[in-house]
């Protein structure tokens, strides 16, 4: 049986697979940065629901990529975890 990471590896040689998995990179990085700035702040996802008033559900789904949050929301799980938000723009690879 094979594992995640050798059937993503495996996917990841197809070259169109390769495009799209890239152009979900920015999604990635928001969830995971969610993740790390609730874990660094020392918070569950309830605790945070109760400091933010953002349903844990919610919270859950944006952290798992089932929702897209809006920046208003952004904002504020930022403020409720102690953090300001901070979005950037850099230059591309092309």
């Amino acid at each position: 049986m094979t594992n995640y990471k050798d059937y993503l590896n495996e996917q990841l040689q197809d070259e169109q697979f390769q495009r799209e998995w890239d152009a979900l990179e920015p999604e990635f990085a928001i969830m995971q940065a969610m993740i790390d700035a609730r874990k660094n702040a020392g918070m569950t996802q309830k605790e945070l629901a109760e400091k933010t008033g953002i349903a844990q559900g919610d919270i859950s789904k944006l952290e798992s990529g089932n929702a897209n949050p809006s920046l208003k929301t952004l904002q504020r799980l930022a403020e409720g975890m102690g953090m300001h938000l901070k979005l950037e723009f850099v230059p591309g690879t092309r």
